[in-house]
């Protein structure tokens, strides 16, 4: 008995939550097979992350974990294409992989040759744009206290920034060892409770796949890490969370539109505080900083675990919010507890980003002891021509 007569036995429908576990599994392990060998080959190539004055590691880390995170997920889905070949043609699910795949390319190409900003923003347009053609946008909004909302014509423009802003929100997070990692799989399990709720299987396998993949890194990247994810990784994660929002969340107009932002609540409110505090200061809004969520809370006295099992815990109260509503609440209730939500964490955000640093512990502090255990050595291996690139933008 192979692996596909198991999953007929269990089940001969894609939307059995065995099925759906069983694509988290395959893309475990898929992606926990193939980091090591990506971190190896990366220390060969000398495709380090350059530690410098706004990075939190100390020392040379391998990048391009976000290659293993792509395979292990396309190999999981693709496996379960051939167990469910009549059910996973879905346009949309087609437009969430090819333009995946686009971005994941332009930010490998980043992570070792350096894209200019514009150059990245375009490629990033180019993968939005296909995954739009494909069926992937928002064409109405169900909005609270109100009727929903036919977008029409900013159909396109909507579902541009939004999966653009999206997957540049996870780029900002990826600045503390397995934070983008750990938010990203908190938010993909979420979603695939939501689409199997709203009776949207393909996409929970999708996120499930994600959720399996990014878990799988994360072994290697969690504190101390030993490889980053890179912004092939973060841009190719937020890009596919951003598509499954609309096709899993946003597809049932039954839901209101702040759903998808409470489940992402993390990255969105850093990207949100990042590019406002940036025209504020009449800086371009893709001018790197150090002043992103864990930076400050690391300034505020916290130390690399407890800023990342932060805001961990800020996304798993926010998907456990999300699944309670869709299953309990009416959709004015849900946005009014939203609301509270999201206002009540802005408000303990900023009692600790007051901008001052906690007594006898500073950033400089915490760098010195961020990473004790890592395994690459500080000096670069003097046969290789390291890649600086913009880790956390």
């Amino acid at each position: 008995m192979d692996f596909f007569d198991l999953l007929n036995l269990i089940s001969t429908k894609l939307s059995s939550p065995w099925v759906i576990a069983g694509g988290f599994m395959l893309a475990l392990v898929a992606s926990g097979i193939l980091t090591p060998i990506i971190r190896s080959w990366a220390i060969d190539a000398g495709l380090y992350d350059i530690p410098n004055d706004r990075k939190i590691h100390k020392y040379p880390i391998p990048r391009l974990g976000g290659v293993a995170i792509w395979g292990g997920f396309l190999a999981a889905l693709a496996l379960m294409s051939l167990a469910f070949r009549n059910q996973l043609g879905d346009a949309t699910i087609i437009g969430t992989i090819l333009g995946g795949t686009i971005i994941f390319f332009v930010g490998l190409i980043d992570d070792i040759y350096n894209l200019s900003p514009y150059l990245k923003l375009f490629g990033q347009m180019l993968a939005a744009l296909v995954a739009i053609n494909m069926g992937v946008h928002i064409t109405a909004l169900d909005l609270p206290f109100s009727k929903i909302l036919l977008l029409q014509i900013l159909s396109v423009p909507f579902t541009l920034v939004w999966l653009i802003g999206v997957s540049n929100a996870f780029n900002f997070i990826d600045g503390v060892d397995g934070l983008a990692g750990g938010v990203t799989m908190i938010s993909a399990l979420t979603m695939a409770v939501v689409g199997l709720y709203m009776n949207q299987p393909v996409a929970a396998l999708v996120s499930a796949c994600l959720a399996g993949a990014t878990l799988g890194f994360l072994n290697f990247n969690f504190y101390p890490a030993r490889i980053f994810m890179g912004d092939s990784g973060a841009l190719f994660c937020g890009f596919v969370l951003a598509c499954i929002s609309i096709t899993g969340v946003l597809k049932t107009l039954t839901m209101s539109m702040l759903l998808p932002v409470v489940v992402l609540t993390v990255p969105i409110l850093d990207i949100t505080f990042s590019t406002l505090r940036r025209l504020f200061k009449l800086q371009s809004p893709f001018q790197a900083d150090a002043d992103h969520l864990h930076h400050r809370l690391l300034k505020a006295g916290l130390s690399q675990l407890w800023v990342v099992f932060a805001l961990y815990g800020i996304c798993a109260v926010a998907g456990m919010l999300a699944t309670y509503y869709i299953g309990h609440l009416g959709n004015y209730l849900m946005v009014l507890f939203s609301v509270v939500v999201l206002a009540a964490l802005t408000v303990f955000l900023s009692r600790l980003l007051s901008g001052r640093e906690a007594p006898r512990r500073n950033l400089t502090a915490t760098l010195e002891h961020s990473s004790p255990t890592n395994p690459i050595p500080p000096q670069i291996p003097a046969n290789t021509e390291p890649v600086i690139g913009n880790h956390n933008p």
